[in-house]
């Protein structure tokens, strides 16, 4: 699956048909009592970082989507009903969060019952022209798949004679680059199961992300300052001049300065030979990761003059198999620090990032908003991005991902402001795909073009 905007997905024209939850799901949702399961440590730091850019006058979209078609003529009910499947078999998404006695002191969450949960469909009209029908959608979606209202998901289709391409946002609270990769087999899974009147072959329900969250959040409170975790972050931050780590090339930017609006990137990185002879050539270092975060030390020495690589490390927090199935928000980061200079090589890299990976991984079963919390540091929530990061994914295992060139299946990631470097790489069928949101100055445009060159340049080099 191609990770890219809402303006890169193959919008085609047709009838656009939207599903909220229902009037009556939402009044259902307004009186329900509190749910002592709390939210996980990085929902809480997502709503508040939102709710203090907004207060300073700055609304920053930051939702997560999936685009795929559904081949033939669609039946809309049978669709409408598997839609609503899939909502009631992820628990958190019919559950949300309200400020306790209306202040922003402590978040309290409720959750739906499954026989609550219906969706109200409506016919919002005929589009002629793709690219209007593009800008429709990704309005529609900042407005509803919002961090700071409930509900925050929205499911559209695009109907046609001959397919439908369904289009479905969520906040970022409920769903992570994962999750949205495992929707389009599941709709398609329950769609299929109701035109043909039987069960559906998928297993229900997966494990609750709710569930995952009250085990997360009781396990990082029994920490305090003292614990090595904490002290390995307050060595890592220390030695960062104080702050997380950025991207390690000039952005541009002023210091101080507004949030800046961002730009994407989204292009083939390499093929599918190429793409597997990188990972032979990596696979004795840890793989394509520990390959890509070298290649990237070292375009920070080439392109920025660094001498240490610093960057904190996405990984899934899934570590039980219980969770594997499970929509939800599964992220930690573990930081790492890697010396580069003029001498460097890409073997001698790779082992060091390997070390660095094997020594810090354990660190992203915390989570960092907990440990910045013990720190006491002024880390103010005034960016989306806490950080930059350098993340990699092979997706090809995935259910359904031999169908998704097919179906035109797409991750969908929300472009708006920031002034942090996200790059995502994924491991396709067809080889290496990168997605990256940076900011939007004409250096960084420049460095971020200079960047994904030079990261090709090395991955063909290291099997040449």
């Amino acid at each position: 699956m191609r990770i890219t905007d809402i303006q890169r997905c193959e919008v085609r024209p047709g009838r656009l048909v939207e599903w909220t939850l229902s009037p009556a799901t939402v009044a259902a949702a307004t009186g329900l009592p509190e749910d002592s399961r709390p939210p996980a440590y990085i929902q809480e730091s997502h709503i508040r970082t939102a709710k203090c850019v907004r207060d300073g006058g700055l609304f920053v979209p930051t939702w997560l989507g999936t685009a795929f078609d559904i081949p033939g003529r669609i039946d809309l009910d049978v669709l409408q009903d598997a839609l609503r499947a899939w909502t009631v078999r992820h628990e958190t998404l019919r559950s949300g969060f309200r400020w306790a006695g209306g202040s922003d002191d402590e978040l309290r969450r409720f959750t739906l019952g499954a026989g609550d949960v219906s969706l109200h469909r409506e016919t919002v009209g005929d589009f002629g022209d793709a690219g209007a029908l593009a800008g429709h959608l990704q309005d529609r979606f900042d407005a509803v798949a919002d961090a700071l209202r409930w509900p925050n998901l929205i499911y559209t289709a695009v109907v046609r004679d001959d397919s439908t391409s369904v289009y479905m946002a969520f906040d970022h609270s409920n769903v992570d680059a994962y999750s949205v990769h495992g929707i389009p087999a599941e709709i398609h899974e329950l769609y299929s199961a109701g035109l043909e009147e039987r069960g559906p072959g998928i297993r229900t329900p997966p494990a609750s992300y709710v569930d995952f969250c009250e085990v997360e959040r009781a396990d990082a409170d029994r920490i305090d300052g003292s614990h090595e975790i904490v002290s390995r972050w307050r060595e890592f931050i220390r030695r960062g001049g104080g702050t997380l780590p950025g991207f390690p090339v000039d952005l541009g930017l002023e210091p101080g300065g507004p949030l800046p609006r961002q730009k994407m990137i989204c292009e083939p990185l390499v093929d599918a030979d190429t793409a597997a002879a990188f990972e032979a050539y990596c696979r004795s270092y840890g793989g394509s990761l520990v390959g890509m975060l070298a290649a990237t030390g070292l375009i920070a020495h080439e392109l920025g003059g660094q001498s240490v690589y610093r960057t904190v490390v996405p990984f899934h927090t899934r570590v039980k198999s219980r969770w594997s199935d499970s929509v939800g928000w599964f992220v930690g980061g573990a930081p790492i620090e890697v010396p580069v200079s003029g001498t460097s090589d890409l073997p001698g890299t790779l082992r060091v990032v390997r070390g660095e990976l094997q020594a810090s991984r354990s660190l992203s079963r915390m989570p960092l908003a907990r440990v910045l919390s013990l720190l006491g540091a002024d880390f103010r929530p005034t960016s989306p991005d806490l950080y930059s990061i350098v993340s990699f994914l092979d997706a090809r295992g995935i259910p359904g991902a031999d169908r998704w060139a097919e179906l035109k299946a797409y991750g969908l990631l929300r472009v708006s402001y920031g002034d942090q470097v996200c790059v995502w790489v994924s491991r396709l069928h067809d080889g290496l795909w990168l997605a990256s949101r940076y900011p939007d100055t004409d250096v960084a445009a420049k460095n971020m073009r200079l960047y994904v060159e030079r990261l090709r340049d090395l991955v063909t080099a290291a099997i040449s």
